[in-house]
């Protein structure tokens, strides 16, 4: 399926447009990029790998971002019977409790990838079944890929 049947395929399960937001990367990158409200992120990633003509069957890799006013959570899929790959996107403006809905129970390997973006970036992940760290000590304070991270002992400076 070409990035323009992926993308229409797509569109056509909405009802409200408002909610989605297709777009080709400004990269010139093969891969078609979806940016959703995360209120529609658990359902539309059902949808994606339960249905025939996407079957997303493959999540091989979820990260977090940083973009100072907003943290969002970026997940790389592929079908391994179709061959074609998405990028979806969500965001949230909510640095003090951001929480986003968990796709682990949908692809089992987003439980690890989702415990980092949280021990990295606060970022927590609702339903998931063990939210806490992986990487750092419990009793660590703050997430150190956020941009307003302060480590006043190991920090870098220019």
């Amino acid at each position: 399926m070409t990035n323009q049947e992926l993308k229409d395929l797509i569109t056509g399960w909405f009802a409200i447009p408002e909610a989605v937001q297709l777009e080709f990367s400004e990269e010139g990158s093969q891969f078609l990029n979806l940016s959703i409200h995360p209120d529609y992120l658990h359902e539309t990633m059902y949808y994606l790998k339960l249905n025939r003509d996407t079957d997303f069957d493959y999540l091989y890799c979820l990260t977090g971002i940083d973009w100072e006013k907003e943290l969002e959570v970026v997940y790389h899929l592929e079908s391994t019977e179709h061959r074609h790959s998405l990028v979806v996107r969500t965001k949230t403006s909510d640095r003090e409790t951001p929480v986003i809905d968990s796709v682990q129970d949908i692809w089992p390997t987003a439980n690890f990838h989702e415990r980092e973006v949280y021990d990295f970036f606060g970022i927590r992940f609702k339903n998931h079944p063990n939210m806490k760290r992986l990487f750092l000590a419990e009793d660590w304070e703050g997430f150190p890929l956020r941009k307003d991270y302060v480590d006043e002992v190991n920090m870098v400076v220019k």
